[in-house]
């Protein structure tokens, strides 16, 4: 599939806000709620590095076949290239920060 710079329009999310930007790293915080997702995708050459602030986030991954929950607090870095899902694993609204950084963000949709 092609990658896109921008990937917003692809999926809803309760909350995004945008902490910081600079050339090759940001951080962004979103909430989602227990029926939202962010759908298989993979990057280039960026990291996404998970940071939950509330609630509970379960993060499918595959090369190699994986998952991984994670509560308030807990942390999980997903490399650059390798293709996850992102699901809300409660019953209430969960809040984390994706810190995505390592080179220019792009966003390849996994059919």
């Amino acid at each position: 599939m092609k990658s896109m710079k921008d990937a917003t329009h692809l999926y809803e999310v309760e909350r995004r806000m945008r902490h910081a930007e600079r050339p090759g790293f940001r951080i962004t915080e979103l909430q989602i709620s227990p029926t939202q997702r962010i759908p298989w995708h993979s990057h280039s050459v960026v990291r996404d590095t998970f940071y939950v602030l509330e609630g509970k986030l379960d993060l499918f991954l595959l090369e190699p076949k994986e998952k991984v929950s994670l509560e308030p607090h807990q942390i999980y870095s997903v490399g650059a290239g390798r293709p996850h899902l992102v699901t809300n694993a409660g019953k209430t609204s969960t809040t984390f920060l994706v810190l995505q950084g390592g080179g220019e963000y792009d966003y390849i949709p996994i059919a």
